[in-house]
């Protein structure tokens, strides 16, 4: 797919303003929205839309079809005449600039099983209607999403592996006796998933006709603990317990000594092959119908991947292993068309990967806090970039550029003041500047670099268990100066026309 000359900004709808200790996907999402149109950066990415579990991560989500109930807009709840307005209670004290997810989560689930109950006893017609046609849509992947939920939520949130075993193992009338048990609950998690696609898609249509596209994240590895994996064991390397047998990982480099060991079980390639990569496909055709364009995490995964024995402790061990390559995205593009696809191509790239990224077109990614570590010929130095790549100051797994410009050595901070021919006073700027006047085809930045901010704003740190996805930008923090700074850049950079 060929994409215009454009520019976007990165910003999770988590780090959105409200009242409501979260951002979400209600009147602040529309006046960021607002906000893109009038500098005319015309792209939005985001990180994936799934439900959190462990650590809030939304890498690691119950599932790879469902939305994040968390992300719900109660504004729109009470327009739409779901929610009573004496429902809410919106004075209180969450902090503003952060995410509390010890306060948030039972605050908001109590404000959807709120709305659930109202929407049982006095929902119009058309909007049960509505409902049922939704249910009956998406159920190749919303039965087993909404019982595993139930299950999950009867057994005090603890993981599928450790269900009583008729339950875990999906025996039919375990199920089934299930099922007639807890019906209400199942029904009030189908719900949240009708509510949140209702909004999700008037706010893609706002965004659409404002000429904004949205750029959404597709992880190549899903969580262990996730309907998919429960619904689909067949589907991935387990054993007869549920257990991982190999887990995904990256191999040890000059960061980190023990490489990375992410835990996510790894795909029975073979198997997907033989259904014609079913899975996949409905997988990526739903994410379709909520976002424009797809960021594929880890493409370099579908030519090779670091394959851990799962009784490893780090990633030491493990083991290079062809991925699915040009035949997987052969059966994709049969199915769904000229897919729009960015690839993410860091880390150990092959020319297996380059030749398998080129092949499809899909612009790979450069970002700008990895260019000044070496000499002229690093190829994150725009003047080394080619036009198929989408240019990041950085993302959501870095220093900000505030953060990053304290922390480097003196001799790399004078490599970056000589390159952009700046005092670093006004740093953040300096590397927009940069990023956006590349020949690269699509320029991205987070906004916390858009508003300079240090890393106190940083969104994620890879290494911690803990304590990330929590920034949220201050309702007062975008000026006129700012919009007008970005709406100039793109003027400059020739960055205006909608991609």
């Amino acid at each position: 797919m060929d994409y215009e000359r454009s520019s976007g900004i990165l910003l999770h709808p988590t780090s959105l303003p409200s009242p409501y200790g979260i951002g979400d996907i209600g009147p602040e999402a529309r006046k960021w929205i607002d906000f893109l149109a009038s500098t005319g950066s015309h792209l939005w990415q985001i990180l994936p839309l799934g439900p959190t579990g462990y650590g809030d991560s939304p890498y690691q989500c119950f599932s790879a079809f469902a939305g994040n109930p968390l992300l719900i807009s109660p504004d729109e709840l009470i327009e739409d005449g779901l929610l009573l307005p004496n429902a809410l209670n919106p004075n209180l004290p969450f902090p503003l600039e952060r995410v509390d997810f010890s306060k948030v989560i039972p605050y908001k689930l109590t404000i959807l099983k709120r709305s659930f109950q109202h929407f049982r006893k006095s929902s119009p017609h058309d909007l049960q209607v509505a409902f049922d046609e939704f249910r009956q849509k998406e159920r190749h992947w919303l039965d087993d999403f909404t019982l595993f939920m139930a299950i999950k939520n009867a057994h005090h949130g603890v993981s599928w592996e450790h269900w009583p075993l008729p339950l875990k193992n999906r025996e039919p009338k375990a199920l089934q006796r299930f099922r007639k048990k807890h019906q209400e609950a199942i029904e009030r998690h189908a719900y949240y998933q009708f509510v949140f696609h209702h909004q999700w898609q008037k706010l893609k249509q706002y965004a659409n006709a404002k000429q904004v596209k949205i750029i959404g994240d597709v992880p190549i590895f899903i969580a262990h603990d996730s309907a998919d994996v429960w619904a689909h064991p067949n589907l991935f390397h387990l054993d007869k317990n549920g257990q991982p047998t190999v887990v995904a990982g990256v191999p040890p480099d000059y960061f980190s000594p023990t490489g990375q060991r992410w835990g996510n079980p790894l795909y029975r390639w073979d198997v997907h092959a033989k259904q014609n990569y079913a899975w996949w496909i409905q997988r990526l055709s739903s994410l379709l119908e909520l976002v424009d364009i797809l960021r594929l995490d880890h493409f370099r995964g579908f030519a090779a991947y670091w394959e851990i024995p799962a009784d490893e402790p780090t990633a030491v061990h493990g083991k290079w292993v062809n991925g699915p390559g040009n035949h997987f995205f052969d059966k994709l593009i049969a199915s769904l068309g000229d897919i729009p696809i960015l690839a993410e191509d860091l880390g150990m790239i092959t020319p297996q990967v380059v030749a398998m990224r080129d092949q499809y077109k899909f612009p790979g990614m450069k970002i700008l806090l990895f260019a000044f570590s070496g000499d002229a010929n690093n190829p994150f130095l725009p003047h080394n970039y080619t036009r198929n790549y989408v240019a990041y100051t950085g993302t959501h797994d870095n220093d900000t550029v505030v953060g990053w410009f304290n922390r480097i050595q003196p001799e790399e901070r004078e490599f970056v003041m000589q390159y952009l021919a700046t005092d670093g006073k006004n740093i953040t700027w300096d590397m927009i500047r940069a990023v956006w006047s590349s020949v690269a085809v699509i320029a991205i930045a987070p906004l916390q670099d858009v508003l300079g901010l240090d890393n106190s704003a940083r969104m994620n740190y890879p290494s911690k268990a803990s304590g990330n996805w929590t920034w949220r930008m201050h309702p007062q923090a975008i000026t006129p100066t700012i919009q007008k700074k970005l709406a100039k850049m793109n003027r400059l950079y020739g960055r205006t026309n909608p991609t």
